[in-house]
């Protein structure tokens, strides 16, 4: 399978796309452009985005074509063994799961714009882009040629986003011997030394947490707008991230911390770590599955929980965020009627919509604050010998390395494996109906001198305790994984 790519007028927002499509032994092909992305768990629709699609056979002759659903064609061959699908795609969109082309930057999500034949999903492609020449490319996919790109399959090709300017700014560190490269692209002079100590750190946290890293290679992809943004979208072995203001203010070297985090842990946990239901993506309709709360809830507590065991964050500033999850929970969500399971359900129905009064949470937010939970009741019960990351990590090996898939009864499984005991108040009181959160968080927070209060006018606000007995608790599940030793003598050679 092979993509042509290129852009005639960059400010009309068109991209024109060539899909050749070699090898054909039938009557008639079906090509199928996908309704959703992975990272979002919604219908999107790309296909209202095509402008207009012709198939052209080896000769140069125009093929029958028509739609048999919303997204998918028919082509009659004609006997043709080689034939070419061209059409164009409006791409004038900047978030994380988008595509955009101007004058100066190419933003491409191949998932928006890129199909794949009927019963051929797994065959390899290769892409060619009739780019500027002055511009670089920062992409996850191999390069076999200038411009030219390979995927292993079609899942690959659509995990993995692409950037593509002259102005593209880029850093690269190692860590346990992957390669991780920052890009940027925007109007701003990044602090480089900063960005790549703090970046080094919380990765370096991550890895040793895990003991290893899914991939050989990976990318930060970052857009930043002169506009207030906060976006990121977890790929294969890669992270595309659109942040603004570009005020280059602390706000949001703060944000560019926390998504980064957040989605690097997306590494493991979905990308490898991926609930059954995924396993494959079906991305023709709705891929049900009910254990968002880990995916996105686990994702979220880790993200900034590695900021602090990394040094990154300090005492003040985890506290800070974890203040913000628990106020957008208790005080948007914390009446609400469904359960965190059946909330992960229904993202497919309007998880990324403010919804009615009163009925659905975050698997974000609340998601974070149960795992918390969780976390501080294992350590507790264990004096710290188990936690969250030995759940973690027992996922990884019998479900990420091997790429197999877990269900939600494997994870509770896991868990209480992990705990040496049912654990039927945590799965009744925290994820399987809507009882209230605030008595058993603060439970769980007294363990490491933390207390959240809540103000007669509905506000939320968390203290740290004066309790030299917490505090030491506190000291041990915000510790690094690895001796502070190592991570000296390291910062000390780079």
């Amino acid at each position: 399978m092979h993509y042509h790519i290129s852009v005639s007028d960059p400010q009309s927002h068109f991209l024109q796309i060539t899909y050749t499509v070699p090898e054909i032994s039938s009557d008639s092909i079906e090509i199928q452009l996908p309704a959703w992305r992975p990272g979002r768990y919604e219908i999107q629709n790309f296909a209202k985005n095509i402008q207009f699609i012709e198939a052209i056979s080896g000769t140069d002759q125009k093929l029958p074509i028509h739609k048999v659903t919303k997204d998918r064609w028919r082509v009659v061959t004609d006997g043709q063994k080689e034939i070419r699908i061209k059409y164009a795609y409006y791409a004038a969109i900047q978030n994380a799961g988008t595509s955009y082309v101007d004058e100066e930057l190419w933003y491409l999500n191949f998932i928006n714009f890129c199909m794949y034949t009927e019963g051929r999903i797994s065959e390899p492609y290769t892409i060619r882009l009739d780019l500027p020449e002055n511009y670089s490319i920062a992409c996850g996919l191999p390069f076999v040629g200038e411009n030219r790109l390979y995927a292993r399959n079609f899942y690959q090709l659509v995990d993995s986003p692409l950037l593509a300017s002259a102005t593209l700014q880029r850093r690269e560190y190692l860590v346990r011997g992957v390669e991780f490269k920052i890009w940027m692209h925007g109007n701003l002079k990044p602090n480089w030394w900063r960005i790549v100590r703090d970046f080094r750190r919380f990765s370096r946290e991550q890895i040793a947490t895990m003991g290893e890293f899914p991939e050989a290679n990976y990318h930060f992809l970052n857009l930043i707008l002169p506009n207030a943004f906060y976006h990121g979208v977890e790929h294969q072995n890669s992270t595309m991230i659109v942040l603004g203001p570009d005020d280059e203010g602390e706000g949001l070297y703060s944000d560019l911390l926390g998504v980064s985090s957040h989605e690097l842990f997306h590494t493991w946990n979905v990308i490898r770590i991926r609930p059954k239901e995924l396993l494959p993506y079906d991305f023709t309709k709705e891929n049900y599955f009910r254990t968002c709360f880990v995916v996105e809830g686990c994702t979220t507590y880790y993200g900034d929980l590695f900021l602090r065991r990394a040094g990154v964050f300090n005492d003040e500033a985890y506290v800070k965020e974890l203040q913000v999850y628990m106020k957008r929970h208790f005080e948007n969500n914390g009446q609400s009627r469904q359960s965190l399971a059946d909330s992960s359900f229904d993202l497919w129905l309007d998880g990324y919509e403010k919804g009615i009064p009163n009925r659905k949470v975050s698997v974000y937010h609340k998601g974070a604050l149960v795992a918390m939970i969780l976390d501080l009741y294992l350590r507790k019960k264990t004096n710290h010998a188990q936690s969250l990351d030995d759940v973690m990590k027992l996922l990884w090996v019998r479900f990420g390395r091997p790429f197999v898939g877990y269900t939600l009864e494997d994870y509770i499984g896991i868990v209480e494996e992990v705990a040496g005991e049912t654990l039927e108040w945590y799965w009744h009181d925290c994820i399987f109906t809507s009882e209230p959160l605030e008595s058993r968080l603060n439970e769980a927070l007294a363990f490491v001198g933390l207390q959240m209060s809540t103000f007669s006018n509905g506000n939320i606000q968390l203290d740290v305790l004066d309790d030299f007995k917490a505090m030491q608790q506190r000291e041990i599940w915000l510790a690094t994984a690895q001796s502070k030793t190592d991570l000296e003598e390291e910062d000390e050679a780079v």
